[in-house]
């Protein structure tokens, strides 16, 4: 019995016909929907291209050291010029520098690490208002996926260094922050650069994630501020002069379950 003989008498004609349209649409779904989790598959295998491409592009660039700030500051900024110079330090001293690949903070890493003696890499990130690379890369690596962008920060760094900027900026170093605090990553050194900037940041995690026992005292710890170029790079040799730069072998299993 179809849907037409189950509808009382007094249904009029047009709702009738109506009801067995929309019958033959329900019965289109599933096929729609399995066309839909088709593709929806098939994208794992362009998300697993990032990972293996980059992986490959960025295996031999350690000792390496991301860098991270704001995209909107202009290249007479106090914050272009410090982080350059920061650059360029760590590329002299056998540090490849990434950056997220654009404008601002990113393009000042890049210069400075581009003129330095070390490698300049930008992982960049196609968005629906293109981000534009800048042009002081010598390995540029384009991302679809944030995360899988994001990954490639982490599993490469072996520090963090953090200029001022927005929401990315945030994003990047909380992620790094959340891995090192969960035992997902190594403890690597995460430097914020400009304690004026990040002052109030890092009062209310002690005003209220510590103070409410959102977060251990000593989670403050895996933070360092530090504003004057050669005490960030002191500071990173620091804390690798007894093991060496490259992941010890309990490190690299972290990394590979990332």
């Amino acid at each position: 019995m179809n849907e037409k003989d189950k509808l009382p008498k007094s249904v009029p004609k047009s709702v009738s016909k109506s009801l067995g349209k929309e019958s033959k649409v329900f019965d289109a779904a599933p096929a729609r929907q399995t066309a839909t989790s088709a593709r929806e598959a098939w994208r794992v295998f362009g998300i697993m291209s990032e990972f293996v491409e980059a992986t490959e592009r960025l295996a031999a660039i350690r000792p390496a050291v991301s860098i991270f700030g704001s995209a909107r500051i202009a290249r007479d900024s106090s914050s272009y010029l410090l982080t350059e110079k920061i650059a360029r330090l760590l590329s002299d001293a056998g540090f490849s520098v990434i950056s997220g690949g654009g404008p601002g903070v990113m393009e000042a890493a890049n210069k400075g690490a581009f003129e330095g003696k070390s490698m300049s890499i930008g992982l960049n990130i196609q968005l629906p208002h293109e981000q534009k690379m800048n042009h002081y890369q010598d390995i540029s690596q384009s991302f679809r996926h944030f995360f899988a962008r994001k990954y490639m920060f982490v599993k490469v760094a072996a520090a963090y260094v953090v200029m001022p900027g927005g929401f990315g900026t945030l994003d990047e170093l909380l992620e790094a922050l959340t891995l090192i605090q969960t035992g997902k990553s190594p403890r690597i050194p995460l430097i914020l650069v400009g304690s004026e900037f990040w002052a109030g940041l890092l009062d209310w995690f002690r005003g209220r994630l510590v103070a409410e026992n959102m977060i251990n005292p000593e989670d403050i710890d895996l933070l360092q501020v530090i504003d004057e170029p050669e005490r960030i790079v002191a500071a990173i040799f620091d804390h690798y002069e007894t093991r060496g730069f490259g992941p010890l072998p309990e490190e690299h299993e972290l990394l590979l379950n990332l």
